[in-house]
């Protein structure tokens, strides 16, 4: 079982232990001993080319719980360790740098990840002829023979400088004086509201969007409890339309004819991939044809099954948030995909923007090796920002966020889930009005007793107190941002009033039950529920 990165992200907070600055020069026999105290003169050797978000074992002896990590925060840029240790029961997995059950982790008996050859990119004087960058192996090779998925360099250092700032070919930052709506946008920080800037509209006319996203399965279940109950017809929006949700949906144990049904709606369905793989670097590292298989793929399934054949499902969500590079964005781009909603923007006070990646992102790649796109690609980021968990903001001490509300981890009581909603909501509407995007696990909203009805409660309070708040798609909200339109002119937004406010009966009652096996998932009969004829 995979710790998600929420989780773990808490769990390591609370057991952070800032270390004594440690100065010193030479890597001695100490590497290896069970004394924390032992390396204070060998911080600098170990820290050497090692990033600051890699946690590796001062000793393989012990329970593998405690890692550090080389953090730079000291007096006049000095080092020090920044120690933390996984819960009682869980080890640290040095591969997905994150804790995780003991008994799934297989590399307690090294010290740290391999080291990868890189390149020379920063030298004092130049080395190599314009326009080529010298490998570590001591040749140079064209600038653009770098992160081209082939080993150019000798030693493959051209391979391994592919991630976030690294890339020698990384795209531009922000241009709004080349970046126009509606196929582009970008500021300079992520902050900006679109017609803010041009002087189109004002803050106060910005419309604040909620977006309710459910990830996985959709089954009768999860319809009946969850899905009915916060999405009925009673439930308006300001201009006269049903409120409006996003479900990314994958394919093991989904009954299609509810996803038609929910399509039927107005909800926005989206992919979420076939297998659902619990191997980081599956997502991570996966090739190009792994991301259309599982994402493309996917959207054949549900257009098929559930017959949706609208052209919209254009939505990616990776499982477990974990992305897949430039691998996964060239993908998309080709299937005409239109956004991402993986990335999560770390929680700060002021919220980011949607924005698309024709420029670099305008904060940094957050979480555990993750494989943020470096390069230009004409797509939708639908960020998550993350979510202030404290239970009193005005006292509490600081806390890591979280992406998914259903990672909250210290969130265990109706009266918390609750302040989780309304304090979030304060931060974004009492700001810059960046959308709230609010995503669940189904199946965490019904273990925990009660907090279907603080939800539901929550949109109803919502909806009667103010006039300016929308609970719409992840689509939507691009639609809006494609063309910024006054909160007193929504009524008559023309995007929005497509499936306003749908009624009537499903497509069937009682949907075929087709008994199913497929390529992605060997050796497994599902029964797939569907309204169409079964395959």
């Amino acid at each position: 079982m995979l710790i998600t990165s929420g989780f773990v992200l808490s769990v390591l907070a609370l057991s952070v232990e800032a270390e004594a600055q440690f100065r010193g020069k030479g890597l001695s026999a100490n590497y290896g001993s069970t004394d924390f105290n032992d390396f204070q003169d060998e911080v600098v050797t170990l820290c050497e080319d090692r990033t600051p978000n890699e946690y590796f074992r001062l000793t393989i002896e012990g329970d593998c719980r405690s890692v550090v990590r080389c953090d730079k925060a000291g007096i006049a840029g000095t080092i020090r360790l920044a120690k933390v240790k996984c819960p009682s029961g869980l080890a640290f997995d040095l591969e997905r740098q994150t804790c995780d059950w003991k008994a799934s982790v297989n590399n307690c008996d090294r010290l740290s990840k391999p080291r990868l050859a890189k390149p020379n990119l920063h030298t004092v004087e130049p080395v190599c002829p314009d326009g080529q960058l010298q490998c570590g192996s001591g040749e140079c090779i064209a600038r653009e023979f770098f992160c081209n998925s082939r080993d150019d360099c000798q030693d493959g250092s051209d391979e391994n400088v592919c991630r976030g700032d690294e890339d020698p070919n990384k795209s531009d930052v922000c241009n709004p004086a080349e970046c126009f709506l509606p196929d582009c946008f970008c500021s300079a920080d992520g902050t900006s509201a679109p017609g803010i800037a041009e002087g189109v509209l004002e803050i106060a006319n910005v419309p604040m969007m909620i977006t309710i996203n459910f990830n996985g399965a959709v089954n009768d279940d999860n319809m009946r409890e969850l899905y009915n109950k916060l999405f009925h017809i009673e439930r308006i929006n300001p201009n006269g339309c049903t409120a409006k949700g996003t479900f990314f949906v994958s394919h093991k144990y989904t009954n299609y004819s509810a996803v038609q049904e929910l399509h039927r709606k107005g909800h926005e369905i989206g992919v979420f991939s076939i297998t659902n793989d619990e191997d980081p670097k599956y997502w991570t590292d996966g090739s190009y044809d792994t991301w259309l298989a599982e994402m493309a793929g996917d959207r054949l399934i549900i257009e098929r099954f559930a017959n949706i054949t609208d052209g919209t499902v254009v939505g990616v969500r990776a499982p477990y948030l974990l992305v897949g590079g430039n691998e996964q964005f060239n993908m998309m781009t080709d299937q005409f995909f239109a956004y991402d909603s993986s990335i999560s923007a770390p929680l700060s006070s002021v919220p980011i923007w949607p924005y698309t990646l024709h420029y670099r992102m305008p904060h940094k790649c957050h979480g555990n090796a993750q494989n943020c796109p470096s390069r230009s690609h004409p797509i939708w980021e639908m960020p998550i920002n993350e979510l202030d968990r404290r239970d009193d903001p005005e006292f509490d001490e600081n806390l890591t966020g979280c992406h998914l509300v259903s990672s909250c981890s210290n969130i265990y009581h109706k009266d918390q889930f609750r302040q989780l909603l309304q304090h979030n909501f304060d931060r974004h509407y009492g700001t810059n009005k960046a959308p709230l995007s609010l995503s669940f696990d189904p199946s965490w909203l019904l273990a925990n007793t009660g907090f279907n009805d603080v939800i539901d409660d929550w949109m109803s309070h919502v909806l009667s107190t103010y006039t300016d708040v929308y609970f719409v798609t992840e689509l939507q909200v691009i639609q809006w941002m494609q063309n910024p339109t006054s909160t007193a002119s929504l009524r008559d937004f023309a995007e929005w009033k497509e499936n306003c406010a749908v009624q009537g009966q499903p497509h069937c009652r009682l949907p075929n039950a087709c008994p199913l096996e497929t390529r992605e998932l060997p050796g497994e009969t599902h029964r797939l529920h569907t309204c169409l004829d079964c395959p």
